[in-house]
């Protein structure tokens, strides 16, 4: 890449340019011509975004590790291009199983590649605590040890975690961290048994049930922690929100759940903080700045937009990557339903929940729980090919998607899947391209 002061003549010329501003921060301009290929855009963001399209405008043997002889080859033309939300995210659980740097930079990689721009990191559950807290330490040294299924478990450091961060930015990507809590604490709990209202310490739990743990809501001591937590984790996480989770609290009494939930938003905020938790949080009373993520509860979606809170679409039954393509797969579970591809592809956040309309959202996020997935093939066997369509649903007016058209583009890419190493379900909804 070289510096330039005048346009060539040939070859690919990036720009930013300030009359690209109804592009907003993340759109794009590609000029396709004989001998010039011209990308503009208002924002650095802007140009990243398009350079995926570039990428996949070219051949799919680009995407090989290995070098490849040409000619590389595009149809000209001009591409005038913005996303239709501002948040698009996919979330890995690195708590059930716990995934590695290297792995959840691959993650990134794939992701940023269908122009994804939130990486949501499940950090904490029951079954381990996966990053470090310096005034805690016992919270990874002890609550980080074992996974589901008892293996070895692991953690990430705060100067590992500022990596990934940092790699994510590079690639417009924001972190956003979840601490889940008041239930789903079991590894805190075994760690710090005088986070419990009996004092008494909990076994490290390797199972995937849920719902059978829960902070002590009367005990300062609590917020203490949670105040540490925060203050630890905001100094690294340079976006905007924190996800404090808030689901499946079912040994957590409605009682002491809102007021908890009500203190916990006033804690973030206190570190300049947004929160984002899982739609339960709506019982409590929000902050105009949180947002509920709506997983499962319909009540809990009007009654977040009653509160005039804005909500994150990820119904379970549509865009959690966790579950099975049908009863034959053999990864993942089934309590959501079955989701092919089409499934996965055929809905409208605007129009998904009855009283939610696009006003009221900021995006959407697709999900990866990691109960039954410990290896990088078996995370890509779940994502793809269901993530390109959750990336076009983030990405694309709804007006724009059809299911039939939509199949023919993601045939084309069993190419690229192939020339990338990925491990992909092969669905027979889709006339695969694999050369």
């Amino acid at each position: 890449v070289s510096a330039v002061n005048t346009a060539p003549s040939k070859g690919i010329y990036l720009m930013l340019s300030a009359e690209k501003s109804s592009l907003g921060d993340e759109g794009y301009e590609l000029n396709i011509e004989d001998n010039l290929i011209t990308l503009s855009a208002l924002k650095p963001a802007g140009l990243f975004r398009g350079i995926q399209t570039l990428r996949q405008l070219l051949p799919a043997k680009i995407e090989m590790a290995v070098l490849q002889a040409g000619p590389w080859e595009i149809g000209t033309g001009t591409i005038s291009d913005s996303p239709e939300y501002a948040y698009r995210g996919a979330m890995l659980d690195v708590a059930r199983h716990f995934f590695g740097v290297a792995d959840v930079k691959h993650f990134i990689d794939q992701i940023a590649y269908y122009k994804f721009n939130v990486l949501h990191l499940g950090l904490t559950n029951d079954q381990g605590w996966r990053i470090e807290i310096k005034s805690w330490p016992k919270l990874t040294t002890y609550g980080g040890s074992t996974q589901v299924g008892g293996g070895k478990g692991g953690f990430y450091t705060q100067e590992q975690f500022k990596d990934i961060v940092k790699y994510a930015q590079e690639r417009y990507i924001t972190i956003v961290p979840e601490i889940d809590m008041p239930g789903h604490t079991n590894a805190a709990l075994a760690s710090y048994p005088e986070l419990n209202c009996n004092g008494k310490q909990p076994t490290l739990y390797t199972g995937t049930n849920v719902g059978f743990s829960t902070f002590c809501m009367n005990n300062e001591k609590v917020y203490k922690f949670i105040d540490d937590v925060m203050r630890e984790l905001s100094a690294i996480s340079p976006g905007p929100y924190i996800h404090i989770g808030g689901d499946e609290s079912h040994s957590t009494k409605k009682e002491d759940y809102i007021p908890f939930m009500n203190r916990v938003q006033e804690i973030v905020a206190a570190h300049r903080k947004k929160v984002i938790g899982w739609d339960e949080i709506a019982s409590s009373t929000l902050k105009p700045t949180t947002v509920a993520q709506i997983w499962g509860n319909v009540k809990n979606a009007q009654a977040t937009v009653n509160q005039g809170s804005k909500v994150l679409m990820s119904p379970a039954a549509r865009a959690y990557i966790d579950m099975k393509y049908d009863s034959t797969t053999k990864l993942g579970l089934k309590w959501a339903g079955y989701i092919e591809v089409d499934k996965a592809y055929t809905w409208d956040p605007a129009t998904y929940t009855p009283g939610v309309t696009r006003g009221n959202i900021i995006g959407i996020e697709t999900t990866l729980w990691s109960e039954t997935i410990s290896t990088r093939a078996q995370i890509d066997f779940l994502t793809f090919p269901r993530l390109p369509g959750y990336g076009e649903i983030g990405w694309s007016a709804a007006s724009a998607r059809n299911w039939d058209t939509y199949k023919l583009r993601l045939a084309k890419h069993g190419a690229r899947f192939k020339a990338m190493g990925i491990n992909y379900y092969p669905s027979k909804l889709v006339p695969w391209e694999t050369k």
